[in-house]
């Protein structure tokens, strides 16, 4: 076989997989299944930071959870750029969780949870722990602003089991 047709048979099947990878000027957002309401939690989980390197962490932040519907610290400083490593403790006797976003993301979350409260979830922002139970969330805050923290166990945001963390330049 001659170089050209082997090229050109090479051509023919890589070519038709880039123009797939590449997408379109779109960036796939007209692709069935993707609407507006996922670009938009996209760009909510921007403005609240990104997961953290777990190398790169600046410093620890101690958190409990507990039965009293309370985050101890209910109030936290970061500063724009900083890592932080959440280490939180349920020390209750119920099942807790800490999910860092935006107040908006975390009432509709706290919903979904009442119309499935068994439901399991690992996302990077949030950390759910049976009682005793201890874990952590490693978070890069991006811009300065403030980022909401609370518990969609239902009935606990209700019953005031939320924080902030105010992110300075």
């Amino acid at each position: 076989m001659n170089k050209k047709y082997i090229v050109g048979l090479l051509m023919a099947g890589v070519f038709p997989v880039m123009t797939l990878a590449a997408g379109n000027h779109s960036n796939g957002h007209d692709m069935k299944g993707n609407d507006m309401s996922s670009m938009d939690k996209e760009e909510q989980s921007a403005m609240i930071g990104k997961p953290g390197n777990p190398a790169k962490v600046d410093r620890t932040v101690e958190v409990s959870m507990d039965d009293n519907m309370r985050f101890t610290p209910a109030s936290i400083g970061v500063k724009a750029g900083e890592t932080i490593r959440f280490f939180v403790r349920n020390t209750g006797k119920a099942q807790h969780e800490m999910v860092l976003g935006d107040l908006k993301s975390l009432k509709e979350h706290a919903e979904m949870m009442r119309s499935m409260p068994n439901m399991q979830h690992g996302e990077p922002n949030m950390i759910n722990l049976k009682p005793g139970q201890r874990g952590g969330i490693t978070w890069e805050f991006t811009q300065a602003g403030t980022v909401d923290f609370a518990c969609t166990v239902p009935g606990h945001m209700e019953a005031g089991m939320v924080g902030k963390i105010s992110v300075t330049q």
